[in-house]
């Protein structure tokens, strides 16, 4: 995952509303959005490569998704550290509150490339706990406040342009009472790249950063694989829409929802 725009218990009828772009090289292995056999009710997208994933929720109400970091001491990415995608999984089919869960990881996070994990569990008619967590930096467990934040390849929040543009259009969708998928994967596909005095510098390339600042990125070779749009109703109803793409290209919706804490589940292609 990329980018991920989301408001925390800031609607009168979410918990969660979220757009998420992941970005990925177009010829590695992907399956799209579906209920993974056997995993404790799981609806995620998976990494056929490593066998794990960037985003993901279950019928039990546990959330979870993650970025890439690109700055600071941990952009350099060492070839032998075992894949962060396996995270979401691990979070999704423990136990542990959140808190629990990424404590404990902090202790073995030196393992892994840099990474920013979003985790957290909903249920109905109760406050959501959201966590943050990052092995770059000083970052620690932290609880996310309510509002509207946003996500890339660095620390939460942080001001990049495409960030900022994304966290502004979801704001403006929740203020004008349009907090449904469309709108939502609408908001994630502007190609825009931003201007060249905004774009933060990660230590790629200037063409590189350049490309990589829109929400939507489409390259020779690199680009938006996935968007998704995610909101989970304070009385536990799921609503998760994926749009995928083949090289830019629009390859079809998949849409499920589900109600947190009761078996089987809807499904619309």
């Amino acid at each position: 995952m990329c980018l991920i725009a989301f408001a925390l218990d800031a609607h009168p009828d979410y918990a969660l509303v979220l757009a998420a772009n992941r970005d990925e090289f177009y010829d590695r292995p992907t399956a799209p959005a579906h209920f993974w056999e056997g995993d404790q009710g799981l609806l995620a997208g998976r990494d056929e490569r490593a066998g794990g994933t960037w985003m993901g929720v279950t019928r039990a109400g546990r959330f979870a998704a993650l970025t890439n970091v690109r700055t600071g001491p941990r952009a350099e990415r060492r070839p032998d550290a075992p894949s962060r995608g396996t995270l979401v999984k691990a979070f999704l089919t423990d136990e542990r509150p959140p808190a629990a869960f990424l404590d404990a990881l902090a202790d073995e996070a030196d393992r892994y490339n840099g990474f920013n994990l979003l985790a957290g569990v909903f249920e109905a008619d109760a406050a959501p706990q959201l966590m943050h967590y990052s092995n770059h930096g000083s970052e620690r467990v932290r609880r996310v406040t309510p509002g509207v934040h946003g996500l890339s390849n660095a620390a939460l929040d942080t001001a990049w342009p495409k960030v900022e543009s994304a966290r502004a259009g979801l704001a403006r969708l929740l203020n004008d009472d349009r907090a449904a998928p469309a709108p939502l994967l609408d908001l994630l596909g502007d190609p825009t790249p931003a201007s060249d005095e905004s774009l933060p510098d990660t230590g790629v390339p200037r063409e590189w950063e350049r490309a990589l600042s829109s929400v939507f990125i489409q390259t020779d070779d690199y680009g938006t694989r996935s968007s998704t749009a995610l909101l989970i109703g304070h009385s536990g109803d799921v609503t998760f829409v994926e749009r995928t793409f083949e090289e830019g290209t629009p390859a079809g919706d998949r849409r499920f929802s589900f109600q947190i804490g009761r078996e089987g589940e809807k499904e619309r292609k």
